[in-house]
């Protein structure tokens, strides 16, 4: 695209809308984050609905869209529009309110996909248990006196890595195609299909060739869920609930996993079986997450995609408490994708691919996505989550023990995702991620260094234990969340499934990597060296995150695009001069001072509400 047209100010590509000066969505160096309505004048916006309306064939509700879109054009004046009637009005009130009063196919779309996270977790615990056994049968040990010990921890670890191969290198990049021809529904179908089939081959399996094989093509069904999923949910939820309901992909999850240990833990007495029965148990939550999908209304975000407008404002009507929410939405929406449509243009599968590195705002929500998804890596979670039962065999437990403590983790990594769902979207994405990781790294590094007590001491698994339940309480309110909600978020529409491929691809490859690579750094580091690598990676990631990663919270999916049209360097250096000072004073030396806010909110909708500091 030529420099002309991305100058910081242009005028809109609506003929209509001419005398009204647009914020450029490739290049916003003024950090305005503005409302597409605003400054249009009545007689050019009830024009703009009638086109709209004969234009999707909404003609029946053209008073209903008018009313809408001055609701949507002026969000904080609407108990003085005399167009709404009192039960609308009260209607917008309770967003506030009430702002967890929502509609039962609303929260339909989010069991569903609480039920896809659960499906995701246990997949990912039913191999921690097996672990213990599945090798011996393969003849896969790894005991000191083996020759082939150091084979085996590659041959175990990649047998552990299958699914996130799979996902990684093609599952995630199905996402988009699938989305395309069968929408948010029928890819999480297909998803169902192969998280229920590949189990139940895994338990099956006779070698381990063939359990690597079935591990593989359970990847096909996890990678496009981890991605589809939680857009499904982004696009159908309210913003001001958005990050609450969206996180439920981590809690439930956290959820899941907490139920694979839960059946490694009940299984542990079948005997030789016990590793095909920890294995094939994750289909359990798969059947009804294949059966249920289709109770769900489809995202109208998607319908208005593929120009189906009337089914669309259907999707909205089944999504929001009443009809004027409904056309509010879908008015402010379809606004806002024009805008966006005009300046990203993503047309085929190679050209949305290579935009996510070239086009100026969607390349920074790649980076952002990326920073994310590869710190939750980075920070060591799945270290427990994939091997704790080993980690804790090694520490001196014996095999009921260690699954017994694996358990115990499982639960405190559950329980401790619950206050995200109310911090998420008050304490803020970024927030919650520069508070946990630097209490991540201690409390990693401390659980490592108690491996040096002596192994005559009583203390030292129950000492390693707690550091590692303190690892996940501070883990599941913070990285544990959000890095899933914050990919979902962030990228436009046009590239909303290549980018959340680019996202869950980056987050699935690290784990497998760190699958393939733990057993090996187990035997090679020892666990002290072990937990102290991944504890200073947590320092890493706390860096990167402090200058990449901008706030989300409480914006509208369509309002992201202004965020993210903020250059990189202006973001990290107001990080590095304006809030880290800030900061320092604030917290450090205790002084009142005020800071000078990033962004500025130009008349956005009522229901997101500004961020502190912010004016308007």
């Amino acid at each position: 695209m030529s420099d002309d047209k991305h100058s910081s100010e242009h005028v809109s590509f609506d003929e209509e809308k001419a005398d009204v000066t647009h914020i450029d969505l490739a290049n916003n160096v003024q950090a305005r984050i503005q409302n597409p309505l605003r400054g249009i004048p009545r007689p050019k916006l009830m024009k703009q609905v009638e086109h709209f309306v004969h234009e999707k064939g909404l003609q029946d509700k053209v008073d209903l869209f008018k009313r809408a879109a001055v609701l949507a054009q002026n969000p904080n004046d609407f108990e003085t529009q005399p167009d709404l009637s009192e039960e609308e009005k009260e209607h917008i009130r309770r967003e506030t309110t009430h702002r967890w009063h929502q509609s039962k196919s609303m929260y339909m779309t989010i069991i569903i996909c609480s039920i896809a996270a659960a499906v995701q977790g246990w997949d990912q615990t039913g191999s921690n248990g097996a672990n213990l056994s599945f090798p011996q049968v393969f003849n896969l040990d790894s005991d000191p006196g083996n020759p082939r010990a150091d084979l085996n921890q590659w041959i175990v670890g990649i047998i552990n890595a299958g699914p996130y191969i799979a996902s990684s290198l093609i599952g995630c990049w199905l996402t988009d195609p699938l989305n395309y021809y069968l929408g948010r529904r029928g890819t999480l179908f297909w998803c169902g299909i192969f998280c229920t089939l590949s189990v139940i081959g895994s338990g099956l399996a006779q070698t381990w060739p063939q359990l690597f094989v079935c591990r593989l093509l359970l990847g096909l069904g996890m990678g496009p869920k981890a991605t589809t999923s939680p857009v499904f949910a982004a696009e159908n939820v309210p913003a001001n609930i958005r990050g609450g309901l969206v996180m439920s992909w981590q809690m439930w999850t956290a959820f899941g996993i907490f139920l694979g240990f839960c059946a490694n833990l009940a299984l542990e007495g079948a005997g030789s079986i016990a590793w095909r029965l920890e294995l094939g148990s994750a289909f359990l939550p798969a059947v009804p997450l294949t059966l249920g999908i289709y109770f769900c209304p489809e995202s109208p975000r998607w319908y208005m995609k593929k120009n189906r407008y009337l089914d669309a404002f259907k999707s909205f009507c089944r999504l929001r408490n009443s009809e004027i929410q409904a056309a509010r939405d879908m008015y402010y929406v379809h606004c806002q994708l024009e805008e966006e449509f005009a300046v990203l243009k993503g047309t085929t599968y190679f050209s949305r691919f290579f935009d996510l590195f070239t086009v100026p705002r969607i390349r920074r929500a790649t980076l952002a996505s990326f920073v994310v998804m590869i710190a939750q890596q980075m920070c060591g979670i799945n270290i427990i989550a994939f091997y704790s039962s080993t980690i804790f065999v090694n520490a001196g437990y014996s095999a009921k023990q260690a699954l017994l403590a694996s358990w115990g983790f499982g639960l405190v990594n559950f329980l401790f995702a619950l206050p995200a769902v109310w911090t998420i979207d008050t304490f803020g994405r970024r927030n919650l991620l520069l508070f946990t990781f630097p209490n991540m790294a201690w409390t990693l590094l401390a659980a490592g260094f108690c491996f040096y007590i002596p192994g005559s001491s009583a203390a030292k698994v129950p000492l390693i234990a707690l550091f590692v339940f303190l690892f996940a309480a501070f883990y599941s309110p913070g990285e544990g969340p959000v890095p899933f909600t914050y990919s979902a978020e962030v990228f436009p529409l046009t590239h909303r499934e290549m980018g959340m491929s680019w996202a869950v691809a980056t987050c699935l490859f690290w784990a497998s990597v760190l699958s393939i690579t733990f057993p090996r750094l187990l035997g090679a580091f020892g666990a002290t060296g072990a937990f102290g690598f991944y504890a200073g990676l947590n320092v890493i990631a706390f860096i990167m995150i402090f200058f990449l990663l901008p706030e989300t919270k409480q914006r509208t999916l369509e309002e992201l695009d202004y965020v993210f049209a903020v250059p990189t360097r202006k973001h990290a250096s107001y990080q590095l001069t304006t809030f880290l000072p800030y900061w320092i004073q604030r917290y450090v030396f205790f002084r009142k001072v005020e800071l000078e806010p990033l962004y500025h909110f130009d008349e956005v909708v009522s229901y997101t509400t500004p961020e502190k500091g912010a004016g308007h």
